[in-house]
C-alpha cells in the first residue's frame, strides 16, 4: 500500500490524531499514488483494486508535476488510450487536483470533457475531497474561497483551484492554468455515431483553444486520457502532427502490439489481460458483443480498427506491374469521380482509375477475370480548378475509358453532373446517383477485395489509398473508397466488351 494509512472509520479522518495527519501529509506530499490510496473512500465506497497501471499513472503524472512545482520547462505533454472502467477519472479529473493543491495551494487547473454534466459531477467529487475533514486536518492551509466554491469553479485563498469547462462549450476564457487535465473530449456512448463535426470541434479545442488557456507555454502541462474511438479522433489528430513533443501511453485490455511504452507489455497478465479484476476475461467477451468488432477494437483495444482490419482486407491486395492500357484484354476501364469544392481543406476530388482484366482464353462470364487499381488522382480543390482537373484527366486518359461520375442528392447534385457531362462532350461518361451510406455503396467491392482478386499499380498514391481503405469506414476521409466502389459499381455492370467499343 506504499505505506498509506488505513481510514479509522466510514468518515475519513474523523477519529485521525495530529501525529498521523503529519504522517499521511509527509506521505502524500512525497508520493500522488499514496494520496490517492488516503483519500479513495472519500469518493469511492467500493472496496479498492490497486492494479499496477494505476500506479504507473500516478508515478508518470508525478514526475511531470514536480518539474511544474519547480517551475522548469515541460519535457512534453502526455496522451494516455486506455479502456473505460480502469479508475482513469479517479485519478485525473478528482484526485490529481486535489493532490495538486495539497503539494501547492496556488496551483491552477482547468479540466475538460465532453459534457456540462460530466464535468460538474468530476468537480463535485474533487470538492468533495478538499472538503473532507481528513484533508482539512491533513492540509490545514488550503482554504476555500467562499465566493468562488461551484461545482465549475472553486478556488482557494492562495489563488489556486480547478475550473472545468466542457468541448464545444463551457468557455475556459479568463482562466490560465499550470495544468490542464482532459477527460474523454469525445463521448465514448456516441462512437458509432460520431460526426466528422464533433470530431473537428474536439480536435479544434485541443490545438487551438486550449493553448492559449496556459500560464507558461513552456511550463504548463496537458494531459488527454481517453479510450479511442476513431482514426481522427484528439489522439489520433495530435499524434498525427507531432509525436516529438507528446509521450503516448497506450494500454489496451488485451495484450497487442499497441501497448506503449513497449516494457508495459511484460506488466500484463500470462494470458494477455492488462487488469484481471475491473476487466477479465469474461466481462471482455461481453463487451466484445455490446460493442461489436468495431467498437471493441477503438474502445478496449486502442485501435479504432479491429485486428482483421475494418471493410477491406487490404494486405490482400497484390502489388504488380499491370499490363499496358492499350491490351485488348481490359475489359473496361473506368476514371471515377467523387467531387468536392473546397481548396486547401474539407473533402478531396478524388479521380479513381480502376480496370478489368480478361486473361486470353478465360470464361466470358467474367470468373477468371483480374481487377485493378491503376491510378488515385487525390486533390482539394475549389469547383473551377475541380472541374479543370477533371476535363485535363480525361484527355490524358483517353477515350477508352470511362468516366464515372457521383450525382450527390438534390436539384445541385444533379445541375452539377450534368454541367460537368457537358464539359466532357465527346467522351464517354456514366453518372451515379449517390444512394444509400458509403459503407452500402462500398460493400460489393470490399467483398471483391476480401477475396483477393485485386491487384495495385505501385505507386507514391498507395500509402494513402491503403490507410483509408484499411480504416474504412472509421477513416478520416472517404473520398478515395466512394470513388474506388464507384468505379467498381461501373464495371461490374458492363455487359459487353469495351475494347475500343461501346
Amino acid at each position: 500500500m506504499s505505506g498509506a494509512i488505513t481510514p479509522h472509520s466510514a468518515v475519513p479522518g474523523a477519529n485521525i490524531t495530529v501525529n498521523e495527519a503529519e504522517l499521511v501529509r509527509s506521505i502524500c506530499h512525497e508520493s500522488f499514488y499514496a494520496f490517492l490510496q488516503e483519500f479513495w473512500y472519500v469518493v469511492v465506497p467500493e472496496k479498492p483494486v490497486w492494479n499496477w497501471h494505476i500506479e504507473y499513472l500516478c508515478n508518470t503524472f508525478q514526475k511531470g508535476a514536480e518539474r511544474v512545482f519547480r517551475g522548469e520547462p515541460k519535457l512534453h505533454d502526455t496522451i494516455v488510450n486506455i479502456p473505460p472502467g480502469t479508475t482513469k477519472s479517479t485519478i485525473l479529473s478528482i484526485m490529481a487536483p486535489a493532490w495538486l493543491h495539497a503539494r501547492r495551494p496556488d496551483i491552477r487547473v482547468l479540466a475538460a470533457s465532453h459534457t456540462q454534466n460530466l464535468t460538474f459531477e468530476l468537480g463535485r467529487k474533487c470538492r468533495m475531497v478538499e472538503e473532507s475533514e481528513l484533508y482539512r486536518k491533513v492540509f490545514p492551509e488550503v482554504k476555500p474561497s467562499h465566493d468562488q466554491w461551484t461545482k465549475s469553479l472553486f478556488m482557494n485563498d492562495a489563488g489556486g483551484g480547478r475550473m472545468a469547462c466542457t468541448v464545444g462549450g463551457m468557455s475556459p476564457v479568463g482562466f490560465h492554468a499550470h495544468f490542464i487535465i482532459v477527460d474523454d473530449p469525445l463521448d465514448p456512448q456516441q462512437a458509432s455515431r460520431v460526426s466528422e463535426v464533433e470530431l473537428g470541434m474536439a480536435n479544434n479545442f485541443m490545438s487551438e483553444v486550449l493553448p492559449t488557456r496556459k500560464v507558461d507555454k513552456d511550463v504548463t502541462i496537458t494531459w488527454l486520457i481517453m479510450q479511442r474511438l476513431h482514426q481522427n479522433d484528439p489522439s489520433g489528430f495530435l499524434l498525427s502532427k507531432s509525436k516529438e513533443n507528446i509521450r503516448h501511453i497506450c494500454l489496451p485490455a488485451e495484450r497487442s502490439p499497441k501497448v506503449k511504452p513497449v516494457r508495459l507489455r511484460r506488466r500484463y497478465t500470462e494470458d494477455g489481460l492488462l487488469d484481471p479484476v475491473r476487466l477479465s476475461r469474461s466481462i471482455l467477451d461481453e463487451a466484445k458483443i455490446d460493442l461489436g468488432e468495431y467498437g471493441y477494437a477503438g474502445q478496449y483495444q486502442q485501435h479504432p480498427v479491429p485486428r482483421g482490419g475494418g471493410m477491406f482486407k487490404t494486405e490482400r491486395i497484390e502489388i504488380d506491374v499491370p499490363p499496358p492500357l492499350t491490351s485488348k484484354h481490359w475489359v473496361g476501364l473506368c476514371r471515377f469521380w467523387d467531387k468536392a469544392g473546397t481548396a486547401g481543406g474539407g473533402a478531396y476530388t478524388v479521380g479513381f482509375l480502376m480496370g478489368r482484366w480478361r486473361p486470353a482464353g478465360a470464361p466470358k462470364d467474367g470468373s477468371d477475370d483480374n481487377w485493378w487499381i491503376l491510378d488515385v488522382v487525390r486533390e482539394q480543390l475549389d469547383s473551377g480548378e475541380r472541374e479543370r482537373l477533371i476535363k485535363a484527366v480525361t484527355h490524358r486518359d483517353g477515350k477508352r475509358v470511362i468516366v464515372g461520375l457521383e450525382q450527390e442528392p438534390g436539384s445541385g447534385g444533379k445541375e452539377s453532373a450534368q454541367a460537368t457531362v457537358k464539359r466532357l462532350a465527346g467522351y464517354r461518361v456514366r453518372v451515379v446517383p449517390a444512394v444509400g451510406s458509403k459503407e452500402e455503396r462500398a460493400d460489393e467491392w470490399s467483398t471483391q477485395v476480401n477475396m483477393g482478386v485485386f491487384k495495385m499499380r505501385e505507386a507514391q498514391w498507395n500509402i494513402t489509398l491503403v490507410d483509408e481503405m484499411r480504416y474504412f469506414p472509421f477513416s478520416a476521409y472517404k473520398d478515395q473508397v466512394d470513388a474506388g466502389a464507384g468505379a467498381f459499381t461501373i464495371l461490374a455492370n458492363l455487359s459487353r466488351r469495351v475494347g475500343g467499343v461501346t
